[in-house]
């Protein structure tokens, strides 16, 4: 179940782009240790102009962050969580050609009981 939302600001282009979302969703399925069409990945571009950070012009210097939300039907806890949070960051880093401090990852509360799939209730 988990569904991966990776948000690139400043786009990525070139050979990195084409099968990016398939890279990840592979990569996402192997950390989360998911069965073949279970991990979703969905890519939004931020265009340069969408993302700012105050009292800086972080794009003129180089800072093209990737914002990325993970949804799961449990959450890791404790050192699984740091583990996870690791090895997503450097899988997404990697595929994405950016560096890992510039890789950022949200976890949105369980989905178990408040997300659906098809119309069905995800226990």
């Amino acid at each position: 179940m988990p569904v991966l939302e990776v948000e690139l600001t400043g786009g990525v282009t070139g050979p990195l782009r084409e099968g990016l979302a398939q890279r990840l969703a592979d990569a996402a399925g192997a950390i989360f240790r998911t069965a073949p069409g279970q991990t979703w990945v969905r890519l939004r571009d931020t265009l340069p102009g969408d993302y700012a950070e105050n009292g800086t012009d972080a794009l003129s210097a180089g800072v093209h962050p990737v914002f990325v939300r993970v949804l799961k039907r449990a959450l890791p806890e404790g050192p699984l969580l740091v583990e996870e949070v690791q090895a997503l960051t450097e899988a997404v880093a990697m595929a994405t050609g950016r560096p890992s401090d510039q890789v950022h990852v949200a976890y949105e509360p369980s989905g178990a009981g408040r997300v659906s799939f098809g119309g069905r209730i995800v226990r």
